[in-house]
């Protein structure tokens, strides 16, 4: 993986979604409405995890840079440091 520092965080996530999707539901007791339960925890899950990975995916190749325009660059180049 070229970022090294994305693989712990990618692994912890991505563990801890799995067991809350797939590991919970099989505590869920029996009731008339487990079905609803069981689903519900997984869309949840698939959907937590999905927003987080979109989030942190989408920091790594932004669209757009910081816009700054001709005179602060020039005013950057002569007068910083």
């Amino acid at each position: 993986m070229a970022y090294n520092s994305l693989t712990v965080p990618l692994i912890m996530m991505s563990m801890f979604w799995g067991l809350m999707g797939f590991l919970v539901p099989w505590f869920i007791p029996k009731r008339p409405n487990q079905g609803v339960i069981i689903s519900m925890l997984v869309t949840c899950s698939v959907c937590c995890y999905l927003f987080w990975l979109i989030a942190i995916l989408a920091q790594l190749n932004p669209l757009f840079g910081p816009q700054v325009n001709n005179e602060t660059i020039q005013y950057l180049k002569y007068h910083w440091p």
